[in-house]
């Protein structure tokens, strides 16, 4: 079966103009009656002067014309329109066997494709058709070529806007980074300092999430110790801890702050998909494989009715039964489980009542003995978010404090004094733009 000429994908801003050249009447109107009815704009002209008279006035995107005309032929005619209009697509009705004609018109003329005459309607529509695909195709890549070039052109400028600002920032603070020295070329570290940046994206959304992935990166590494986890098992536990909630970043608002017992059906069935989307975004990079791997399991249930696979037991990775308990046991304090929030207490005592149901009896066996050795004030508990005018010497910072030119001025755990609160304020000033400083309490 042919394909159809009635359907085109093409479809420009505006309709196509096409221009028809023929000394007989007769074919320029059967002409005109064929191409109407497709949506294209018909010009026509009764010879060759006419029809170049017409491409000085118009935008053609395609030329139909005769070879054999009086006055000028139509190789003749085309090859002018190669020189006038090179973008405009010719085609030759050729309606004699003159195979030299035709060759000429090729060559000087550079036609898209000839078509005897007397012509199938179907085959010269496909022809017009597919010749104004062409061009239209051309054209975008020309100017996602443009796009692509002025945009490398903006980018190196870009580059060289953020260096110099890079530099000016790193001059300024040059006293307080080299305070910071040994800390901060630990963060420098491309791959950790990724981890931690996406371990913020969550955490920015919503002040009461603030540090919550750190504390349970936390909880991990000490759950993990106790169990005697590898080295390597370890650090995906805890690069994992850091991440798990990176797949709620397409969640609205208001479910990041509702508490997970009070959703509706259709929220809880959008919310349960975020361990499959977190692991989804992270299993690209070949060192977050086994993380990746943890964060989609760390909703599954010992007893097999979890999230998203329903495994059980020992089928459950070891590392996500660990960040199940840690995630949970301060996810109860936030009260983002449950409408209430509860103690430290409250919460190691739910997740005990969980022992063999929700959680692994041996990781709850270790996480409370883990948990009953931390006295209550050792631990660290939700962070504040305050403004500079705020701080106070003795405050721990819990997150990296970061320019909006992505430049670290400050890392976590740095214990602030008035001399670096006083820089921090005179940065603002000077740049022009409030900084987001998270930090617990002196204690």
């Amino acid at each position: 079966m042919t394909e159809s000429a009635t359907s085109s994908s093409l479809s420009p801003a505006t309709p196509p103009t096409v221009l028809c050249i023929d000394d007989e009447a007769n074919i320029l109107s059967s002409l005109k009656r064929l191409f109407r009815p497709h949506g294209y704009r018909i010009l026509t002209a009764d010879g060759g002067s006419a029809g170049l008279a017409l491409l000085e006035q118009e935008a053609v995107d395609v030329v139909v014309c005769d070879m054999r005309m009086p006055g000028m032929s139509g190789a003749e005619v085309l090859e002018q329109v190669r020189l006038r209009s090179p973008e405009t697509v010719r085609i030759l009705l050729t309606g004699y066997a003159d195979v030299s004609s035709t060759i000429a018109a090729i060559n000087r003329g550079e036609i898209y494709r000839y078509i005897s005459k007397p012509w199938d309607d179907n085959e010269i529509l496909l022809t017009v058709r597919d010749a104004l695909e062409r061009k239209l195709l051309k054209a975008e890549k020309q100017r996602l070529e443009a796009l692509t070039l002025r945009q490398n052109e903006e980018l190196k400028e870009l580059n060289a806007s953020l260096e110099e600002k890079v530099r000016q920032r790193t001059e300024a603070l040059h006293q307080a980074m080299e305070q910071l020295s040994a800390t901060h070329e630990k963060l420098k570290k491309g791959f950790y300092t990724s981890i931690q940046v996406f371990a913020n994206l969550m955490e920015l959304r919503e002040g009461s999430m603030a540090g919550h992935s750190r504390r349970v990166a936390e909880l991990c590494r000490g759950l993990a110790k106790k169990m005697g986890l590898p080295a390597t098992d370890t650090q995906d536990l805890v690069v994992a801890a850091l991440l798990h909630d990176i797949g709620k970043i397409g969640l609205p608002d208001y479910m990041l702050v509702k508490p997970f017992s009070n959703l509706t059906n259709e929220e809880r069935a959008e919310y349960i998909k975020h361990p499959t989307k977190g692991a989804a975004a992270l299993m690209a990079l070949d060192q977050l494989a086994n993380a990746a791997n943890l964060v989609r399991c760390h909703h599954e249930r010992y007893d097999g009715q979890g999230y998203p696979n329903r495994l059980s037991a020992l089928n459950i990775p070891q590392g996500a039964r660990l960040l199940a308990v840690a995630n949970d046991f301060d996810a109860l304090q936030a009260g983002r489980l449950v409408p209430k929030k509860l103690s430290r207490n409250g919460a190691l005592n739910l997740i005990i009542e969980g022992r063999g149901t929700r959680y692994d009896p041996a990781v709850v066996d270790a996480f409370a003995d883990l948990v009953s050795k931390v006295p209550e004030a050792e631990y660290n508990g939700p962070e504040v978010l305050l403004t500079s005018a705020q701080l106070q010497a003795g405050m721990v910072l819990t997150r990296d404090i970061v320019t909006r030119d992505g430049l670290l001025l400050l890392a976590r755990e740095y214990v602030l004094d008035n001399s670096l609160i006083e820089q921090i304020r005179n940065f603002e000033r000077a740049d022009g733009h409030v900084l987001t400083i998270n930090v617990r309490p002196s204690e």
